[in-house]
């Protein structure tokens, strides 16, 4: 991506809407934990909150020097690649800059656009123009599926893909990551708790808020279910984490167990756990200092993935 990162970053979606609600003070304790843990990457969106979510990391950043921040673009407006047009780039990509305080933008992401977007060289070419005129600094794409991923990491500007991968989402382990590799793209690993379910915290009794997308998002409803749960029904990947929970080495709690496998794959440039509060973003930020997981773990992982999650979820994405 042409930046050096550090591992863990932090997801900044919850700071925005869609899990409940976050205030703006718990949000930047979240954020001030996460940097004195070392984190250095902070991932966020246009359409999280409608704005909110990017106002609040740039009055955040404003301070903290040497944090990379990424948006994305173009969930705001219907899902129609013909709204795909440098002019909506750049007023885009302005509101952007003006909710994050800065004349150029680290990175920005496409936000899972229809798939002919990608097909298209002038979507690239306006990408390109924006970098020319200094509104961005480099730019990559969040994909919903494997085929997007490959299709965006054989355009030559591409600096990053921004996909779902995670012990329930072992997919792009096939094919993207070892293209993205190949290619020196940045692979951003995004859901790598499957929306908390890999921390080990729910059970059969844990219910959400309405204003949560683990609620109101579960089949789909509101945007690719995928991104709920990585698209695992529920009761599956409760027995999926009992299954996985005995393989978790001493010293890790199950959230660390499930973002160091993430880490752990080779071509991985960094993963955005969400954080709602200061420990979460702690805990998720001291993985980067563990120690990477065992044969006995990734095989466990590989066999559970293999028997409940494989035959609802990879031909899907």
């Amino acid at each position: 991506m042409g930046r050096d990162v550090g591992v863990v970053g932090l997801g900044a979606w919850q700071l925005g809407a869609d899990w409940g609600t976050v205030t703006e003070d718990d949000a930047h304790a979240t954020l001030a934990a996460a940097a004195d843990a070392g984190v250095t990457f902070f991932d966020t969106a246009d359409v999280y909150g409608d704005g909110r979510s990017e106002q609040v990391i740039g009055r955040f950043v404003a301070n903290r020097p040497g944090i990379t921040v990424a948006t994305k673009m173009g969930r705001r407006v219907a899902q129609e690649p013909g709204n795909y047009t440098l002019d909506n780039f750049r007023a885009w990509t302005d509101r952007s800059r003006a909710n994050l305080g800065v004349d150029t933008l680290d990175l920005v992401q496409l936000h899972c656009p229809p798939s002919a977007v990608y097909a298209t060289d002038a979507t690239f070419d306006a990408l390109d123009t924006l970098v020319q005129e200094k509104r961005i600094a480099a730019y990559g794409v969040s994909v919903e599926r494997t085929d997007e991923a490959l299709a965006a990491i054989a355009r030559p500007g591409t600096a990053s893909v921004q996909i779902i991968l995670n012990a329930f989402r072992r997919k792009p382990l096939d094919r993207v990551l070892p293209a993205a590799s190949a290619a020196g793209v940045g692979i951003i690993a995004r859901v790598p708790l499957a929306s908390g379910l890999l921390s080990g915290r729910y059970d059969e009794h844990t219910t959400f808020a309405a204003d949560d997308h683990r609620t109101f998002n579960r089949r789909g409803e509101a945007f690719d279910v995928g991104e709920t749960f990585s698209g695992v029904d529920f009761t599956t990947g409760l027995e999926a984490v009992r299954r996985l929970r005995p393989h978790v080495p001493d010293g890790f709690t199950m959230a660390q167990f499930a973002l160091r496998w993430v880490i752990d794959q080779p071509g991985v440039t960094v993963v955005i756990p969400g954080a709602r509060n200061p420990e979460q973003a702690r805990g998720n930020a001291a993985t980067a200092g563990l120690p990477p997981l065992g044969a006995d773990a990734q095989d466990a992982v590989r066999q559970v993935y293999d028997e409940l999650i494989r035959p609802q979820v990879h031909d899907r994405w």
